[in-house]
């Protein structure tokens, strides 16, 4: 009995002794070593290439996947270098040359250099740009060449001086780097497998569950906390909220005010600040019965904006007057859509003949970063006020990158969208009412107004200053006189996490960058 006792511990001591060799028993000891962050946010990206992708949602992983010439700095759009270790700018403000940064490789070992900067540059430019990159007219409309001067020196010619150009290249929309390698190989796989030089590496995506990222042991400036980031697709706000709750997830964002104050009961860190966002009503401008600025300007005075942020978002958000939020510079304090008066809408109903209007709105089905309610509550308040003037409106409501393809093809009368913004520059917002971006998608009510194309214009080639933003001021006048759409809200930048994480915040453009974030 004691023999077998004897050899049974010794049995168990040395299956204990093999497994832990060969990393099977070790599963509390991994776990403890290795870190890894759950996020969750509200949908799958778009797609994961810098190119073709113009949503939150993508850039969230792809700024940590991927990195541009320039970046900003970490709690503002401050710009500072990254893959560009400097610059020079000639005197007539048309010649940018670049010196980028030697020994960087992408995830694929590929050599960061000046080929794969003209490379990736050229692609988004005439004729090889395409109809649906979104970014590309935006980023680099203005660059008439891009040239290698030599392996470590690239030199950007533009048309004319264009202001925001810097600002623009630290975006994490166009402007990143992708592997030349993976481009050349197979363009449309870059869309679901990035490859670029941040501090983390894709892993993999399993569709409307998760993206995996891993850490770039490879990294060439500090390397990540972290060893891995799951980014975790969860459509309902409050059921994110539980997650974390649980611990399920480590951190969220997309917050919904009801649910602040059991996230705080729970002793959950809350992540808090002013928002760089827009939340707005858009009229499709190109076509009846929007095409009459009149009609937008009556259903306008039907909305209740005030009542309807303070119901909504419960303090959360402030009420919009302008499309840029009051610290962009170029603000306009004097400028407001046109009041709530249902009577007056009313009477321009019948005065143009719409008094038994019927509309479809286009609306999204989840939470956005503008819109912590989501695109259907939203709607759901618009109807009710329209009801009241005699306006019968339909809702159809998409998940999001259904919605977007269906907005995008003209879908709907009217419908809910927002902006984030990019780069804390005016033109970055008020670009959206740019007839050159219809194209693009980017002007999503399809709004043309020759006026305002030539104030964008002269606003992008004017240094900063008083002059530059009183350009910025006349165009919001104009569009609040137009009503391409209507300013709802502007957000607070909302998320909570886990007290085991430490370093977590969210960047003004509404990025997570997770190469500081740490997790005890």
């Amino acid at each position: 009995m004691k023999k077998k006792f004897l050899s049974a511990i010794m049995a168990a001591f040395l299956a204990g002794t093999f497994l832990t060799g060969c990393g099977g028993g070790t599963a509390s000891q991994s776990s403890k070593s290795s870190k890894t962050l759950v996020f969750a946010q509200s949908s799958d990206p778009r797609g994961l290439d810098p190119a073709y992708a113009d949503d939150g949602e993508s850039a969230k992983v792809m700024c940590n996947v991927y990195e541009g010439l320039i970046a900003y700095k970490e709690d503002s759009t401050e710009i500072q270098p990254c893959l560009a270790e400097k610059w020079n700018i000639s005197s007539d403000g048309k010649v940018y040359t670049f010196n980028l940064r030697k020994n960087v490789k992408f995830h694929d070992g590929t050599p960061f250099n000046a080929d794969a900067v003209v490379y990736n540059i050229e692609r988004q430019l005439p004729p090889k740009a395409k109809d649906d990159m979104p970014y590309a007219s935006f980023t680099f409309g203005e660059v008439a060449k891009v040239e290698k001067v030599d392996d470590y020196t690239v030199k950007i010619t533009l048309k004319e001086p264009y202001t925001p150009f810097l600002a623009n290249l630290a975006m994490s929309l166009a402007a990143p780097m992708a592997s030349p390698t993976a481009l050349k190989k197979s363009a449309d796989k870059i869309m679901e497998n990035p490859v670029g030089t941040g501090p983390f590496k894709f892993v993999k995506w399993t569709k409307s569950q998760s993206i995996e990222l891993e850490k770039n042991n490879d990294y060439w400036g500090t390397k990540a906390n972290l060893d891995k980031v799951v980014f975790k697709f969860i459509k309902e706000n409050s059921v994110r909220a539980s997650e974390l709750i649980s611990g399920s997830v480590d951190a969220i964002d997309g917050i919904d005010p009801n649910d602040i104050k059991k996230i705080k009961d729970s002793k959950l860190s809350l992540f808090q600040s002013k928002g760089m966002n827009i939340n707005y009503m858009g009229f499709m401008c190109s076509r009846a019965p929007f095409n009459d600025p009149k009609l937008r300007e009556a259903l306008s005075y039907a909305i209740n904006r005030d009542e309807l942020v303070k119901q909504l978002y419960q303090g959360y958000s402030e009420v919009a007057n302008s499309p840029l939020p009051s610290f962009i510079p170029g603000y306009n304090k004097d400028v407001k859509p046109y009041e709530y008066n249902p009577e007056k809408a009313k009477a321009m109903l019948k005065e143009l003949g719409k008094e038994n209007l019927k509309i479809k709105i286009l609306t999204y089905s989840v939470a956005r970063p503008y819109n912590s309610v989501n695109g259907q509550k939203l709607a759901e308040s618009v109807q009710a006020y329209l009801a009241k003037v005699g306006v019968t409106a339909t809702i159809d409501a998409f998940p999001w990158k259904e919605y977007k393809d269906k907005l995008f093809q003209g879908e709907g009368d009217m419908f809910f969208y927002g902006w984030i913004g990019d780069n804390g520059d005016a033109d970055n917002f008020l670009s959206l009412f740019d007839t050159k971006e219809i194209k693009s998608t980017l002007n999503s009510a399809k709004y043309s107004n020759a006026q305002v194309d030539e104030l964008l214009a002269k606003g992008r080639t004017t240094p900063n200053g008083d002059e530059r933003n009183k350009i910025y001021s006349q165009i919001q006048d104009i569009t609040a006189k137009d009503v391409p759409w209507l300013p709802i809200s502007h957000a607070q930048a909302l998320a909570a996490y886990s007290p085991k994480v430490t370093n977590f915040k969210v960047h003004p453009t509404g990025s997570i960058f997770f190469s500081k974030v740490d997790k005890n």
